[in-house]
């Protein structure tokens, strides 16, 4: 009896070891073959691009020889785009996170925006650059400057940083706003001093790593009309612009006519590669920096 009582469970055992052997294989497979994809990638940009890369590239204008060409005009742009899409972001998703999980209460309206956030947050990029050009650049006559693709790339994201924001607030303990609120503190001063504080690095991180994918878009920014091509640097978040994945999409497009222009976007594409690199190793720099503290 004793035997036929612990068949079952030995066999259930041999099973789950099975399975987890299983899984750890596919999963390992999976993470091997994207790896070595990004290896593939990266080698192949360097190979053709690295050499291009001089400092008269950098800070060089375009140009119609690729001898000559430069991405100043891209990185600027690139950088007033940010200057927009940085306390945009920012302020109207951290906002709607608080007032979301520290001040709405559960009902139909906040389930109706709960769930319209995480639908957008699906939303295919192109989609947000057709509302921009309707909005911002047609209905609010912005054109295609900066300002109308920064609002523009702020819709795409905010679902992002709002979602982020709401798991860090979540994430803080009860236990520190009670504390606060039996010392006498307000809602807002438990809010500003207690909560946030604690919850600022996982926010820093959902900010920045959704201001990356933010860099590397391009579907939105053709559906604007942003020019490739740009002989004057922007100034301004009033001037036209372009920016780095503009770039090297039309550079890539050039290429079945011009093979030298191939380099000129695996240069490019090493610079932007480079600014991602350095974002995302910011937001993890931030995240375990505060934790610490913490």
């Amino acid at each position: 009896m004793l035997h036929t009582r612990q068949s079952p469970n030995s066999s259930r055992i041999r099973f789950r070891l099975l399975a987890d052997r299983a899984a750890k294989i596919v999963f390992g497979a999976a993470a091997l073959f994207g790896i070595v994809i990004m290896g593939i990638l990266l080698v192949r940009i360097t190979s053709e691009g690295l050499s291009w890369l001089s400092l008269d590239f950098l800070t060089g204008r375009f140009s119609t020889t690729p001898e000559r060409a430069g991405i100043m005009g891209a990185v600027l742009g690139t950088f007033w785009l940010l200057a927009v899409v940085v306390p945009v972001t920012m302020l109207i998703g951290i906002g709607s996170a608080v007032y979301l999980e520290l001040y709405s209460k559960n009902g139909k309206i906040r389930t109706f925006i709960q769930t319209n956030i995480g639908n957008l947050a699906g939303v295919p990029s192109i989609v947000f650059g057709i509302l921009g050009l309707t909005v911002f650049v047609r209905a609010l006559g912005f054109g295609s400057v900066v300002l109308a693709g920064g609002l523009t790339l702020s819709l795409l994201i905010l679902p992002i940083v709002i979602v982020s924001a709401q798991e860090a607030l979540r994430s803080v303990p009860h236990q520190l706003g009670d504390a606060s609120y039996a010392l006498g503190a307000s809602k807002w001063q438990t809010i500003q001093s207690v909560i946030l504080p604690v919850a600022l690095p996982t926010i820093l991180t959902g900010a920045i790593l959704a201001l990356s994918r933010a860099i590397g878009e391009t579907a939105p920014l053709v559906v604007l009309g942003i020019p490739a091509l740009l002989i004057p640097f922007p100034g301004g978040i009033l001037d036209r612009f372009t920016v780095l994945p503009m770039q090297i999409y039309y550079w890539t497009l050039d290429a079945a006519l011009v093979a030298d222009y191939a380099h000129l976007a695996a240069a490019a594409s090493i610079v932007l590669l480079i600014s991602l690199f350095l974002l995302n190793g910011s937001a993890i720099y931030l995240r375990n920096k505060y934790t610490i503290k913490a």
